[in-house]
C-alpha cells in the first residue's frame, strides 16, 4: 500500500552519525547532512505543516520586524553572505530561522529590483535630454546654413558693384590715355588709377578665394548635418563620435570667425579705396582750376592783344605778315582752348558722378559695418551657447558612465540573488505537466487528475485516483491541463537564462508514450514549445547585453539515442540510415564516443557543431533534426518518438571592458515515451525499439534511485543515456525535469508510475552549481555539458 507522504525528501541521518557539529552553513551544501535538509526546506515546510502551526505567532512577529527594515547594497550582500546556525534537536527554531531569513531575503529582492527601475528610468530621462540637444544642434546648424547664404548673397553684390565700377575705370584710362601728350598730371593720375584697378583685381580675386572657401564650408556643415543624423541613431554605442562631431564642429566655427575677420579687412581696405579715390578727385578738381586759371590769363593776353592792335592798326599794317602768322596761331590755340573747355566739363560731370558713387559705398559700408556687429554678436551667444552645451554633454556623459556602472553592478548583484534563489529551490527541479483531453482520447468515463486548493500545495499538488484510491504527489510546480506554452516558459526562464551566465543547465520531459512531451519540448509552429522559445530567448538578452560589452558565441549540436546507438541529426538521414545498417551487418560504423574530462565537461567524438548566430539558423536545424529523428506509429500514439532526442547549445562569452569569460551549456531533451508492451502491441522492430527504450529509462531510474539513496556507486554506465546525461544528473549542473501524464483513466497505471519515478528524482539532491568563467582565453572548443 502506497502511503500519501511517499514523495517526501529523505530524512537526514541522525545526529550521532553526523558528529557533534552544530552550527551548519548553507554554502557548504556540497557535503552530505543536515545542509542538503536544508536546502530542501520550502518542501518539507508543506509536507510538515501541523509542526510548523504552533510558531505563527512568532513568524508574524518575525514579519512585522522585518517589514520595517530598510535595505541597501551593504545590506544585501551581507544577507547573502550570511550564514545561519541551526540549533541541534530544534526543529521549530531551525525551521523559525529559516523563514525570517527567506522573509528577509525576499525583501532585499525586491529592494534590488526597485533599483534597478530606478536606474532604468534615470537613463531614458538622459536619453531623452541627449535627443533634445541633438535638435537644438541641428537647429543651430540651419541658422549657419541661412547666415551663410546670406554672405554669399551680399558676396555677389558686391562683385557686380565692383565690375561696374571696373568698367568706369577703364573709361577714365582711355580719356587719361588721350590727354597724355597734354598733361603730365594726367598721366600721373592714369597711372594711380591703374595701380588702384590692379589693386582692386587683386582684391576681387582674393574675395572669389573667400567665397569658394565658403561654400566648402557650407559642404562640410551639409556633412556634418548629415553625420549628425547619424549620431542621432548611434547615441550608446557611438559617443565617441560626439567628441569627433563637436570638435569639427568648432573648427567650423572658428573658420567662420576668420573668415568674418578677413571679411572685416576687405571692407577696411575699401574704405581705405575710397578715401584714395577721393583724394585722386580733389587733385582732378584742382587741376581743372588751375586749367581755367590759365584759359582766364590766355583770354586776358588775348584781350590786349587785340587792344594792341587797335593801337598799332598802323603797325599792323605794315606788319601784315607777321599778323597773318600771328592769327593763325590764335586761331590754333582757341581750338584748343576750346577742345580744354569741353574735356573740363566732362570731368566735373565725371567727378560729379563719382562723388556720388562714394556716397552709396558710404552707405553700403556702413550697412556692411553693422551686418558685421551683428555677426559678432551672433558669434558670441553661440560661442556662450556651444560652451553651455559642452557642459551640459560633459555631464550627461559623466551621468551616463555612472548609470553603466550601476547597471554592471545591478547586474551582479543579479546574477548573485538569481543563483541563490535556485540553489534555494534545489538543484534537481521537479515540474508536472498534465495535457489536456484530445478528440482521439473519446468522453473520459471518470476524472483520474484533481488539484488541491489548499495554500500550501496551491500550485504545487496533484492527485491520481486510480481504483477509487487517492494518491497526492507534490512537486516545485504543476501545470494543469489549461496551461498555455507561455505559461510553461515562464517557470524556466531564469533557468535558461543561467545559462548565459555561465552554468551548465539541463531540462528533459519524461513520461509515457502519448503525454505531450514533445509537445511540451518542441510545440507547434502556432504554439512554440520550450525548446525554440528558450533559443529566442537566449539570442534577444546576448544582443541586449552588446551595450555592457559582451559578445557570445553560440555552437549548436543535436543527436538521438536510438537503439544504444548515437546518431547525429545534423547529418544527412541516409548516411544514418548507412551506420545503422553497417552496424546490423557486423561492419563497424561511425562510432560516436561519449567522453569526460576533469572538470565535468562531457565530449562526443566525430559530433556535428555548427556555428549559430540567429533563432533562424536554428529553426532550419532543428526541421532538418525532426526529419531524421526516428519515430514510428504504435497502439499508443500516430507518430511515436523511437528514440532520446538531446539538443546542446554551447555559450562562450567575453567582455571585453572586463575582460571575464563565461562558458554555459543548455541541454534540452526529450525522452522516449515508455509504455508498456502489452497496451503499444509492438512487434518486430518496434518490439526491438520499445525493449531499448525500456531498458534505458530503467538504467535512469536507477541512477536516480542511487542518488535518492546517496549510494557510493551510481550506475551510469549501464546506459549511454546516463553516461551522457551523467554531468546533469550528479555534477554541478543546475538540472529540470518535466513528468508529463495523460488525464486518460486508461494510461492511469503509467502515470502513477511517472509520478512516483519524478517523486524520487524531487528527493534527489547533488553538487552545488558551479560558474564557468575565466580571466584568460579559454580553449576554443565548448565542453558538452
Amino acid at each position: 500500500m502506497v502511503t500519501g507522504n511517499q514523495n517526501k525528501a529523505p530524512r537526514s541521518p541522525p545526529a550521532k552519525r553526523r558528529g557533534t557539529a552544530v552550527d551548519v552553513s548553507l554554502d557548504k551544501r556540497g557535503k552530505i547532512g543536515a545542509g542538503r535538509t536544508t536546502g530542501r526546506q520550502p518542501l518539507v515546510e508543506a509536507n510538515h505543516k501541523k509542526d510548523v502551526s504552533g510558531t505563527s505567532d512568532m513568524e508574524g512577529a518575525k514579519a512585522s520586524e522585518n517589514a520595517g527594515v530598510v535595505f541597501g547594497k551593504e545590506e544585501v550582500e551581507a544577507l547573502l553572505n550570511e550564514v545561519l546556525k541551526l540549533k541541534k534537536l530544534d526543529a521549530k527554531g531551525n525551521m523559525q530561522l529559516m523563514a525570517d531569513y527567506s522573509k528577509r531575503l525576499k525583501l532585499g529582492l525586491k529592494w534590488s529590483f526597485q533599483e534597478q527601475e530606478k536606474l532604468q528610468t534615470e537613463l531614458e530621462s538622459s536619453r531623452k535630454k541627449c535627443v533634445d540637444t541633438e535638435t537644438e544642434m541641428e537647429r543651430k546648424v540651419l541658422d549657419l546654413n541661412s547666415f551663410l547664404l546670406n554672405l554669399k548673397n551680399e558676396n555677389a553684390a558686391l562683385d557686380e558693384k565692383l565690375a561696374k565700377e571696373s568698367s568706369e575705370k577703364l573709361d577714365a584710362l582711355n580719356l587719361h590715355r588721350l590727354e597724355k601728350e597734354a598733361r603730365v598730371v594726367a598721366e600721373r593720375f592714369q597711372a594711380s588709377l591703374s595701380e588702384d584697378l590692379e589693386n582692386i583685381r587683386n582684391e576681387k580675386l582674393a574675395a572669389d578665394k573667400q567665397v569658394i572657401s565658403l561654400s566648402e564650408t557650407y559642404k562640410r556643415l551639409q556633412e556634418y548635418n548629415t553625420s549628425l543624423q547619424q549620431y542621432n541613431s548611434k547615441l550608446q554605442t557611438d559617443l565617441s563620435a560626439v567628441n569627433e562631431s563637436l570638435t569639427k564642429v568648432e573648427k567650423e566655427k572658428l573658420t567662420v570667425v576668420e573668415n568674418l575677420s578677413t571679411l572685416r579687412g576687405h571692407y577696411n581696405s575699401l574704405h581705405e579705396q575710397l578715401i584714395s579715390s577721393r583724394a585722386s578727385l580733389d587733385e582732378a578738381v584742382n587741376q581743372k582750376k588751375s586749367l581755367e586759371d590759365e584759359v582766364k590769363c590766355l583770354r586776358e593776353e588775348l584781350q590786349k592783344v587785340r587792344e594792341d592792335r587797335d593801337r598799332q592798326i598802323v603797325q599792323v599794317q605794315g606788319l601784315t605778315a607777321d599778323i597773318l602768322r600771328r592769327k593763325e596761331v590764335t586761331e590754333k590755340s582757341i581750338i584748343d582752348l576750346e577742345n580744354l573747355a569741353a574735356k573740363s566739363q566732362a570731368l566735373q560731370e565725371r567727378c560729379s558722378s563719382q562723388a556720388e558713387q562714394i556716397c552709396v559705398l558710404h552707405h553700403q559700408l556702413a550697412t556692411a559695418n553693422d551686418k558685421l556687429k551683428m555677426t559678432d554678436l551672433s558669434v558670441i551667444e553661440s560661442k556662450s551657447k556651444h560652451e553651455e552645451y559642452e557642459k551640459t554633454i560633459s555631464e550627461l556623459r559623466s551621468n551616463l558612465a555612472d548609470m553603466e556602472q550601476q547597471l554592471i553592478n545591478g547586474e551582479k548583484l543579479r546574477k548573485k540573488l538569481h543563483n541563490t534563489i535556485l540553489e534555494l529551490k534545489g538543484n534537481i527541479r521537479v515540474f508536472c505537466r498534465v495535457r489536456p483531453s484530445l478528440p482521439d482520447d473519446g468522453v473520459a468515463s471518470e476524472v483520474i487528475v484533481s488539484y488541491p486548493t489548499a495554500t500550501e500545495s496551491l500550485g504545487r499538488g496533484i492527485d491520481l485516483i486510480q481504483s477509487g484510491q487517492k494518491y497526492p504527489f507534490t512537486f516545485d510546480k504543476v501545470f494543469n491541463h489549461e496551461a498555455s506554452q507561455e505559461d510553461v516558459f515562464l517557470e524556466i526562464s531564469q533557468l535558461v537564462q543561467s545559462a548565459l551566465d555561465g552554468y551548465k543547465v539541463c531540462i528533459f520531459a519524461y513520461g509515457q508514450t502519448g503525454s505531450g512531451k514533445t509537445y511540451t519540448m518542441m510545440g507547434k509552429p502556432d504554439r512554440r514549445g520550450l525548446i525554440p522559445r528558450s533559443l529566442e530567448q537566449i539570442f534577444q538578452t546576448s544582443q541586449a547585453l552588446t551595450a555592457q560589452g559582451w559578445k557570445y558565441k553560440l555552437q549548436a549540436s543535436m543527436l538521438e539515442i536510438y537503439n544504444e546507438t548515437i546518431r547525429d541529426l545534423l547529418l544527412p538521414k541516409s548516411s544514418n540510415m548507412m551506420d545503422v545498417v553497417r552496424n546490423e551487418s557486423g561492419v563497424a560504423g561511425r562510432q560516436y564516443a561519449i567522453k569526460h574530462d576533469s572538470d565535468g565537461n562531457t565530449h562526443v567524438s566525430d559530433l556535428t557543431l555548427v556555428d549559430v548566430c540567429s533563432v533562424r539558423e536554428i529553426s532550419s536545424l532543428l526541421e532538418q533534426a525532426s526529419q531524421s529523428r526516428s519515430v514510428g506509429k504504435t497502439q499508443m500514439n500516430e507518430q511515436s518518438s523511437r528514440s532520446h532526442f538531446v539538443f546542446t547549445l554551447r555559450i562562450f562569452g567575453v567582455n571585453e571592458s572586463t575582460e571575464q569569460q563565461v562558458q554555459g551549456v543548455l541541454n534540452l531533451i526529450d525522452l522516449a515515451g515508455s509504455e508498456r508492451l502489452s497496451r503499444s502491441g509492438a512487434t518486430g522492430d518496434r518490439l526491438k525499439e520499445t525493449q531499448s527504450i525500456n531498458k534505458s529509462l530503467s538504467a535512469l531510474a536507477d541512477v536516480i534511485f542511487a542518488l535518492a539513496k546517496k549510494e557510493d556507486h551510481v550506475p551510469f554506465r549501464n546506459s549511454k543515456l546516463t553516461y551522457l546525461l551523467q554531468p546533469c544528473l550528479g555534477g554541478d549542473s543546475k538540472t529540470l525535469m518535466f513528468v508529463n501524464i495523460s488525464p486518460e483513466s486508461s494510461s492511469s497505471g503509467e502515470s502513477l508510475c511517472s509520478l512516483r519515478f519524478a517523486a524520487r528524482v524531487n528527493a534527489c539532491e547533488i553538487g552545488i552549481p558551479r560558474r564557468q568563467t575565466a580571466m584568460r582565453p579559454l580553449d576554443s572548443r565548448l565542453s558538452y555539458g
